[in-house]
């Protein structure tokens, strides 16, 4: 609905903004190697020069679109601020959950956050891990929903399928709504047989579901109320007990992990009488599994896709990556292998879908490699592990400019820390000292401790390890810049 003011003694429209709300949380298991707990697909360059999650927030940042608000998980809040300082894009908040518990909830915190301004504000609900090839295409798409969006639909938007797909869910479209390009929900189908993924495309009617919402806030809100109370009032008892720190909200972590993790498909979509759905053509994908990113990249004539240091002879409709080592291929006819510094993933590519069951075992047996990749980013920088061994550990250590580790000491390990590059001013209790490159100092066990980079370039860091114990929980932080103390 369009507001009215006063100027230059005539009456003008002014339509307010939508709201972006980018969803951050998910794991991205079916990427893995690449994707890991710890740093999973939103935070990935995939496909083109930025993260899945810059692509994202400036395909968003366009007229007519307030500032995003962001959801993230707690673990990659530093993560997702450091993306969004790299392009220069300050967003409406980052709300932080302490557990995941699917995207219902999350939108649920945002809904009752933007109402407290206006409760008609509509939100555009979005996951912040697609491939959208024609950006302008999708912001022209919103538009026209937006008019749905104001009369109370839920409208969410369906991708026009090009083939038989399994990986996705459907949405089956009933009679058109008005003279727009809407049309209402005949129902919401989860993943399909190729079969019957077969018999969709063939009728016309159905629509992948792309997982993008638009309505109002008001709205959102009266249906969750109407079909999950008791989801309602633990988001607004999470947000009420909020905790604003820097740049973040924390929500309340006791009423959020309390919540049944649930879709907005099942919780509000499925059950709704006003739903609507916009069918868009916009070059779309989920990159659910490297078969999707695959076919969303460039191939080479032989129809492979290659990237890293690889040596490919004789293959075929292939996806060959390497992070890490020189991966050397031949013959391979549709086959998905991806290397990291410490992990090798050769599928078939219609297997790609069943890395998450690879990714279930290493759980269980309680590999690190199910969980982190050997470089861990940290709020200050990041660390890699270069070597482990019992009773010692090498690491390489970068120090953003200006950036510090907290103060800290441990109790079962000491650390020699020798400076590779950069300037280095290093506390140890009570006496501080500047080192630069090939100096090094020794902290022994229980001293307290902090690495600060004081100068202008990264700072890098050879860490020696020794001790019965060097877990990364044997660290007692007595001051942090980061709230981690």
């Amino acid at each position: 609905m369009g507001q009215h003011s006063i100027r230059n003694g005539e009456q003008v429209t002014v339509v307010p903004p939508i709201h972006p709300v980018i969803l951050c949380g998910g794991s991205g298991t079916r990427l893995w190697p690449l994707s890991r707990a710890t740093y999973p697909k939103q935070f990935l360059r995939l496909v083109g020069n930025q993260t899945m999650v810059q692509d994202t927030a400036r395909r968003f940042s366009a007229s007519g679109l307030a500032p995003p608000l962001l959801i993230c998980n707690e673990a990659h809040r530093f993560i997702l601020a450091e993306q969004l300082r790299q392009i220069d894009l300050t967003p409406q908040r980052i709300m932080l959950e302490p557990v995941g518990r699917n995207t219902a909830p999350a939108a649920a915190v945002a809904a009752l956050m933007l109402a407290k301004h206006a409760a008609d504000a509509l939100m555009l609900i979005t996951p912040a891990d697609h491939v959208v090839a024609d950006a302008e295409g999708l912001r022209a798409a919103i538009v026209d929903a937006r008019p749905l969006a104001e009369a109370g639909h839920l409208v969410t938007f369906g991708i026009t399928p090009n083939a038989p797909e399994t990986g996705y869910g459907y949405i089956q479209q009933d009679a058109p709504i008005g003279d727009g390009r809407g049309s209402e929900v005949a129902r919401f189908v989860e993943k399909p047989d190729l079969s019957h993924a077969r018999e969709f495309i063939a009728t016309g009617q159905y629509l992948w579901n792309s997982g993008m919402f638009l309505f109002s806030a008001a709205r959102y809100l009266t249906e969750l109320k109407l079909r999950r109370p008791d989801m309602l009032d633990a988001c607004r008892a999470a947000l009420d007990g909020a905790n604003a720190e820097q740049d973040f909200l924390r929500l309340a972590e006791a009423p959020f992990t309390a919540i049944a993790g649930e879709s907005i498909d099942y919780a509000v979509m499925e059950n709704c009488e006003q739903a609507a759905v916009v069918p868009i053509d916009v070059g779309w994908s989920d990159v659910g599994s490297w078969q999707a990113l695959w076919q969303a990249g460039a191939t080479d004539t032989s129809g492979n896709l290659i990237e890293g240091d690889v040596i490919a002879l004789d293959c075929t409709t292939s996806y060959i990556r390497s992070d890490g080592p020189l991966v050397a291929a031949l013959g391979l006819e549709n086959i998905a292998v991806v290397a990291t510094k410490d992990a090798i993933l050769v599928a078939p590519m219609d297997r790609a879908e069943a890395v998450r069951d690879v990714v279930r075992q290493l759980s269980e047996q309680g590999r690190a490699e199910a969980v982190e990749h050997l470089r861990v980013v940290r709020p200050w920088g990041a660390f890699e592990s270069l070597r482990q061994e019992p009773g010692f550990q090498v690491k390489l250590l970068t120090v953003n400019p200006g950036a510090s580790i907290s103060l800290q000491y441990h109790n079962r390990r000491a650390e020699h820390w020798v400076v590779v590059a950069g300037r280095a001013l290093v506390t140890r209790d009570s006496e501080t000292q500047e080192l630069s490159a090939n100096q090094s100092t020794y902290v022994a066990v229980g001293v307290h401790h902090r690495l600060e980079n004081p100068g202008s370039e990264p700072l890098h860091v050879v860490e020696v390890q020794s001790g019965d114990y060097l877990g990364e929980d044997d660290i007692v932080r007595l001051e942090d810049h980061y709230g981690r103390s």
